[in-house]
């Protein structure tokens, strides 16, 4: 079998970086083609996954308050948000902007082609004369090429604690990026999945349908097709774990038994041994205190921590210093 793909792509030499570590790793990055897609938009639905609805509810209750320091600007802005997906809970901001008649332009950033292009469509077809300009891009590229970049005043929205994605030192220097990325004056809505019972916590990435198990796994089933591999999903086991002291729940995949993997694309072969795990995914929960310590070393003010009853979750409102 041939394949396309080139053995110098971005994700060919990720997945030959990762697999050739002492530790070995996969960017979750990767979970996110076509049916991984689908898979997401089935765990923000799942009774364990608590983040999705608590950050709704904070929006869907908020969202006055929150967008009135750029509505009072009385200007045109950008409305830029990182990591995008299907823009559900953003959708409650728009309806507001709209229903306000703001001159505003939407930048969602995604590394997802194919959710951009639905997350379009349906924008487009919900609200007459909405300008969007998608951006299939990552955050650090997105961030340093800048293509909202008109002297308009900048909303950035990080929703869904994407940013518990990377751990603490990576979180700060995208944030940093992000401070640099931001003009004195912009805001930013950053959602923050606070520290909280760690058997909740740890059940939002252990859900009793397995569909996170299957979105972790999915990541093999891509190396599989993109790049030649054999991959037997049937051999790992997702296995996720929760700190609580560093606020980090990780993800592995372990393999369960001796075994080595070919991909064609690579020419090259990769031994498991028995037990031998891939960090696959990282979800670091905050406190207060450490918010306070980012954004002041990222070159902002918190205006306001916007949080749902029960405190499980925070969507903080920063001002560009």
């Amino acid at each position: 079998m041939e394949f396309i793909l080139n053995k110098e792509s971005e994700f060919a030499l990720d997945v030959q970086s990762g697999l050739s570590a002492p530790n070995k790793y996969l960017s979750s990055k990767y979970f996110y083609d076509h049916r991984g897609d689908m898979l997401f938009q089935q765990i923000m639905q799942l009774p364990e996954y608590y983040l999705t609805r608590t950050e709704f509810s904070i929006l869907n209750h908020f969202h006055p308050s929150i967008l009135s320091p750029i509505l009072d600007l009385s200007q045109s802005f950008n409305l830029v948000e990182m990591g995008a997906g299907d823009g559900l809970k953003t959708k409650i901001l728009i309806e507001y902007l709209q229903a306000q008649n703001a001159d505003y332009t939407y930048y969602p950033i995604d590394i997802s082609g194919n959710a951009l292009s639905h997350l379009k469509e349906s924008l487009e077809n919900k609200f007459d004369g909405i300008q969007i300009r998608p951006i299939e891009n990552v955050y650090r590229k997105a961030l340093k090429e800048k293509l909202w970049n008109n002297d308009r005043p900048t909303l950035l929205l990080f929703l869904g604690a994407n940013i518990g994605n990377f751990v603490l030192e990576e979180a700060k220097e995208i944030l940093q990026l992000l401070g640099k990325a931001l003009s004195i004056g912009d805001y930013a809505l950053i959602g923050f999945d606070l520290k909280k019972d760690p058997e909740l916590i740890l059940g939002a990435y252990d859900d009793s349908q397995g569909v996170t198990r299957d979105f972790n796994l999915n990541v093999l089933n891509r190396i599989n097709k993109e790049l030649g591999g054999n991959f037997d999903l049937s051999k790992f086991k997702h296995w996720p774990v929760y700190n609580p002291v560093s606020g980090e729940c990780r993800s592995y995949l372990v393999s369960l038994t001796d075994q080595e993997v070919q991909l064609e694309a690579l020419a090259e072969t990769f031994h498991f041994k028995k037990a031998e795990a891939i960090h696959t995914e990282v979800s670091k929960k905050y406190d207060k205190d450490e918010l306070s310590t980012l954004a002041e070393e990222s070159g902002f003010e918190i205006l306001n921590n916007f949080q749902d009853d029960h405190e499980f979750f925070t969507d903080s409102l920063w001002r560009k210093r």
